[in-house]
């Protein structure tokens, strides 16, 4: 028997195994692919996380980027530098994610891939998770497999404040000219944004939309057509739609001896679409909390619920106010908002965690609606 299962082995389970077997727990974590894996992402991540780990990230950095570029409908340019002490980091989602499994894996994670989940059970006082390849057991439970994963249903969290953004994401490769930029388009989709990522080897270029859904809008052709901005034709990439869980409000993460992370708990930001960095900080934040449980702290899964809440949550409602006025309006964002001489330098601490949407939402929405 385990010490705890972690279901899913992205940058939030990852990240917990690694904590976790670090202190000594005896740890498994499960994936259904065959690692490495691909997955749909556009692949920034701010350089924050660094803080939580003690291991150089270089290896799985594919760039760095120190600029971005906003447009308005492809015309109407900003242009900022990232003046921030990091710039924002592009990665390959599957050398990333692998990178981190291995990371756990050196400090005494077990890892078991191409081993998917048919089903859970809890005995008394303990889990038994079933796979292909036979049970497995363990005194707590982790699921961290992601927005289409059936761990959160399974373990009776089905009333979840939980909103699912759509996007739909292109790798096209191409001798990529400028790889320290970053771009992003406002007004060829409704209610988000289109990004093109830089990579060593060519560039994610996807779509995604935040709020009120995609509204009957054809995904394809408005990457197709943005694409050709760039000379790239992501037909001659594999594209990838994929849903994503939008923070949408505080809410309970635990239950008998599990706890949801990363996108089983609804961690991506509602402005920015961003993922990676509070997915591995729920893995942060499970991993000392299943520690604290297997240290006999009754309270424990309890307070990693209201850590979330409180450490992350609170930040959300903040961002989740800015994307409602910003994508409902946003000719009026794009000229208030992002052409406003400080807003592209604030829009870079924001990727790379310097600031917080709770210091600069207020200013913010003051510019988009007057009385506010």
């Amino acid at each position: 028997m385990y010490d705890t299962i972690i279901v899913g082995a992205g940058p939030a389970g990852a990240t917990a195994a690694y904590h976790l077997a670090k202190k000594g727990h005896s740890v498994l974590l499960l994936e259904k692919e065959s690692l490495p894996r691909y997955k749909p992402c556009g692949g920034g991540v701010s350089p924050a996380i660094a803080q939580w780990f003690d291991f150089d990230f270089s290896p799985a950095i594919s760039v760095k980027v120190d600029s971005l570029r906003f447009t308005w409908k492809m015309g109407d340019p900003v242009e900022a530098k990232i003046v921030t002490k990091e710039p924002v980091w592009m990665v390959r989602r599957d050398i990333f994610d692998h990178f981190l499994v291995q990371q756990a894996h050196k400090q005494g994670a077990y890892v078991s891939d191409n081993t998917e989940v048919t089903g859970i059970e809890f005995k008394n006082d303990f889990w038994q998770v079933n796979t292909a390849k036979g049970p497995f057991t363990a005194r707590y439970l982790i699921a961290a497999d992601g927005a289409k994963g059936n761990m959160a249903k399974w373990l009776g969290f089905k009333d979840r404040k939980r909103t699912l953004a759509a996007a739909l994401e292109a790798e096209v490769a191409a001798n990529v000219v400028n790889k320290s930029t970053a771009h992003f388009e406002f007004g060829l989709i409704k209610n988000g944004y289109i990004w093109n990522f830089p990579k060593a080897d060519g560039y994610s270029i996807g779509v995604g939309t935040f709020i009120g859904g995609s509204s009957g809008q054809n995904f394809k052709k408005i990457l197709d057509e943005y694409a050709k901005y760039f000379h790239l034709d992501i037909k001659t990439g594999q594209q990838y739609g994929h849903p994503l869980c939008l923070w949408n409000g505080n809410q309970k993460l635990h239950t008998q001896n599990a706890i949801l992370a990363g996108e089983s708990a609804c961690v991506v930001d509602p402005m920015t679409a961003e993922g990676i960095r509070p997915s591995i900080f729920s893995g942060l934040l499970a991993a000392a909390s299943i520690d604290q449980a297997l240290s006999h702290d009754i309270n424990a899964l309890e307070k990693y619920s209201a850590a979330m809440n409180e450490q992350w949550g609170d930040e959300m409602a903040w961002a989740q106010k800015l994307a409602g006025a910003f994508y409902r309006f946003p000719a009026i964002a794009y000229k208030v908002g992002v052409k406003h001489p400080s807003s592209p330098k604030t829009m870079a601490q924001l990727l790379c965690g310097e600031v917080h949407y709770s210091e600069v939402t207020t200013r913010a929405m003051k510019r988009l609606i007057p009385g506010f």
